[in-house]
C-alpha cells in the first residue's frame, strides 16, 4: 500500500506544480482597480481640494483664535 500512497502523492504535488506553473505563465486580465483605480483616486483629491477650498475660502471665518489684544475690559460698575 506504501507505493501506492506515494505514487498519488506525486501525482498530486505533480498538478499542483503544473496549476502554479500554468497560472504564473498566463496574461492577468485587468481588473477595475487596475484600468480605472489611479483615476478615480486623483478625482477624489480634486474634489476634495476643491470642497475644502471653497469651505475655506469664501466662509467668513476668523483666523487668529486668540482673543489677546483684542478684548478690552469694561469698568466695573457697583
Amino acid at each position: 500500500m506504501f507505493p501506492v500512497a506515494r505514487a498519488a502523492q506525486s501525482l498530486v504535488a505533480r498538478s499542483i506544480q503544473h496549476t502554479a506553473v500554468r497560472q504564473a505563465h498566463r496574461k492577468r486580465e485587468q481588473t477595475f482597480h487596475d484600468k480605472y483605480g489611479t483615476l478615480v483616486l486623483l478625482g477624489g483629491a480634486t474634489v476634495f481640494s476643491a470642497v475644502w477650498g471653497y469651505v475655506l475660502t469664501q466662509l467668513n471665518i476668523e483666523w487668529g483664535f486668540s482673543p489677546v489684544g483684542r478684548i478690552t475690559p469694561r469698568e466695573w460698575r457697583e
